[in-house]
């Protein structure tokens, strides 16, 4: 295992790199797998073929991912979770389908899944 701030080789069980301070598996200049530079932005190491793993992530917007999906599933039809991630249009969006149509339901168990699959993007400006 290598730093991924700097490329100095690492053991298994170190919790930070001794040359950089860096924790173990932060960063994203160096491949995990082999030490070699990567490329800006690169998901997998030309050198080696290693998948570089983006860093997960517990937040969505300012707040907490299970608060987020926990609000999304028990008031996400009337758009709860939207309003807080600054989404309005969406808000608003959820609200009218929600009384009109009743469909608001089906749109928040969406973004739920979303949310706990972390393919939920927060977007202010777009509906969907």
């Amino acid at each position: 295992m290598y730093c991924r701030s700097c490329g100095e080789m690492m053991n298994e069980n170190q919790a930070i790199c001794v040359k950089c301070g860096v924790k173990a598996g932060d960063g994203s200049n160096y491949c995990y797998n082999c030490g070699n530079q990567l490329a800006p932005g690169a998901e997998v190491c030309l050198s080696c073929g290693f998948a570089q793993k983006k860093p997960a992530s517990d937040k969505l917007g300012n707040y907490d991912k299970i608060t987020l999906a926990l609000l999304c599933f028990f008031l996400g039809g009337i758009g709860v979770h939207n309003f807080m991630l600054g989404e309005t249009k969406k808000g608003v969006f959820k609200i009218v389908m929600s009384f009109c149509f009743g469909i608001g339901a089906i749109l928040a168990l969406v973004d739920f899944i979303r949310i706990l699959t972390d393919k939920y993007e927060v977007n202010p400006d777009k509906i969907f």
